[in-house]
């Protein structure tokens, strides 16, 4: 299952610029990202979702914002932009000719937050334990070899040809740690890692990274606080000393902004933040998530949900501006799978449109005799204010209207997820963030894929030319190209039986003084940019 469940484009930056005109709330900064550090601190109102402080073991949302402040990975992303990898411990790194094998040469500045020096054998480690804890995120590191070719040079191999490898080694989740503390606290890379390391406690006492911040406290429900990093060894300080990231109930964060006892809100709809106060801002833009449809491509779980034309029907019969209402401002048309800000997302005109009559004579064709379909759904389930419950029943009732019966069948995410990972669903609704930020995350829904083979019964085999594109998509090197592969590939899909829907809002509320907040697909936003 996939992290987050499965869970015209704006500007894609959300870059927050503005000038403190207002009075400034009581823990905003007191300058602009360049100026001297603030001694208040930064609180960030969030509805935690928080496992460990463990990189190794973190692999959720609140866990990221964390790690990413406090341990560097070897290349990284700036701001909003996930296209773009950029130096972090490795100051540059160079590709084999037949891609499988990656040189990263390593910033020798770099330094831990005891002050000693970054290295290969910590580089080494840290990566072969993710894969060997075997906690979420170990298949980040899956197939991979890596050796230290000397102090500052470290060679990762992949078994097969891998174009997220990048965005894969920018996840938080392997930060690089000190091995040699982290080795003394009970951390281990060897093979029976996943029971012979006992570090997990240690890593919520105390950070053991080279990022701009350290660990103060880390309570799991409660909060987490960090301080600014005194050996931190990038050439843009921290402008906050110290950051407190708070467990807050949605529901209250929009006051807390307002009052200014927090300076951003992480967890706010559209229609909560429609009207503010003075000296807060507001700003939606399209989020990690992907709201989409599937019907069933076995005719044994349901005749009519394999059926091409049946699928065509649904596909022109969904009337996508309502869940454009439904989501709210920010929010915007999933032409394909694939988020807007990765490269090859479909354009916005490649896009299936609502076509009543098409849809209607869809069905005629079809030879759908008005047996009810089932769509089913995680009833106890809302992604960015958009209600699982309340996107089915727009569904069902616009299927109505062409003709297709449907009988809702919405329940809790864990008994649907159990009939979804058995391809039972025979009309699903569904959501996906994406595991690491790269379009090829979006190959599972294709046919024979993790998504498209299991859960939509799309089998290997069904679709001999889109199957082609799959495979070029996956080995491309040449980015520009791979872009268009998969393009294609989502064009395919919207000729099957696997369909976006939307891509609702991410909704910040901020102190109207904070600067440079960019919302990133991956750790949602970076503390450390902030000023």
């Amino acid at each position: 299952m996939n992290k987050k469940l499965l869970v015209a484009p704006l500007a894609l930056g959300l870059a927050l610029a503005v000038g403190a005109c207002n009075p400034a709330p009581k823990n905003s900064p007191t300058g602009t990202g360049g100026a001297a550090a603030s001694t208040k601190p930064l609180v960030v109102d969030t509805v935690f979702v928080l496992k460990s402080a463990d990189p190794a073991r973190n692999y959720e949302p609140t866990g990221n914002i964390v790690a990413r402040a406090l341990y560097d990975t070897l290349v990284t992303f700036k701001g909003a932009d996930l296209k773009t990898p950029v130096p972090s411990i490795a100051s540059k790194w160079e590709q084999s000719a037949d891609g499988l094998s990656w040189t990263f040469t390593l910033d020798p500045s770099a330094k831990f937050s005891d002050g000693s020096a970054v290295t290969a054998d910590d580089v080494v480690f840290s990566l072969t334990r993710v894969e060997n804890v075997k906690g979420n995120p170990s298949f980040l590191a899956d197939g991979l070899t890596v050796t230290a070719t000397n102090p500052q040079t470290v060679v990762v191999k992949t078994a097969t040809y891998d174009p997220a490898l990048l965005g894969k080694l920018a996840s938080p989740s392997l930060g690089i740690v000190n091995s040699k503390a982290a080795k003394a606290a009970g951390a281990s890379d060897a093979q029976d890692a996943a029971t012979a390391d006992t570090a997990e406690d240690a890593f919520a006492k105390a950070s053991m990274g080279s990022g701009p911040y350290v660990l103060e406290s880390f309570g799991l429900s409660t909060e987490v606080v960090l301080k600014a990093n005194p050996n931190y060894w990038g050439a843009t300080k921290p402008h906050y000393q110290r950051v407190v990231i708070r467990n807050v109930d949605a529901a209250q964060q929009k006051n807390n902004v307002e009052k200014g006892e927090s300076a951003l809100a992480l967890d706010l709809s559209p229609d909560q933040v429609a009207s503010v106060g003075s000296g807060v801002v507001s700003t939606s833009v399209p989020s990690q998530y992907t709201f989409y449809l599937f019907t069933n491509a076995n005719p044994a779980v349901n005749t009519w949900t394999a059926n091409p034309d049946f699928q065509e029907a649904v596909r022109r019969g969904i009337d996508y501006s309502g869940l454009l209402e439904l989501a709210g401002k920010g929010s915007r048309r999933a032409a394909g799978m694939v988020p807007v800000q990765f490269a090859g997302s479909l354009p916005d005109d490649k896009a299936p449109t609502f076509d009543a009559a098409a849809a209607k004579a869809a069905l005629a064709k079809s030879g759908y005799d008005g047996t009810p379909v089932e769509i089913s759904f995680p009833s106890d389930l809302t992604q960015n204010g958009v209600s699982f419950t309340d996107m089915s029943t727009r569904i069902a009732s616009d299927l109505n209207k062409i003709g297709i019966k449907t009988e809702l069948k919405g329940a809790p995410v864990a008994t649907v997820l159990e009939l979804a990972r058995g391809g039972k669903q025979q009309v699903g609704v569904w959501l996906w963030g994406p595991d690491f930020p790269d379009a090829s995350n979006y190959l599972a829904f294709g046919p024979g894929g993790i998504v498209g083979g299991k859960r939509v019964n799309w089998k290997a085999g069904s679709d001999p030319a889109l199957e082609a594109v799959m495979k070029q998509a996956a080995t491309e090197k040449d980015e520009t190209k791979r872009a268009s592969l998969m393009e294609q590939f989502q064009e395919g899909l919207n000729a099957g039986p696997v369909m976006g829907l939307i891509q609702p809002a991410q909704v910040f509320l901020a102190a109207d003084s904070l600067k440079n907040l960019s919302y990133n697909l991956v750790w949602s936003v970076n503390v450390a940019e902030l000023g």
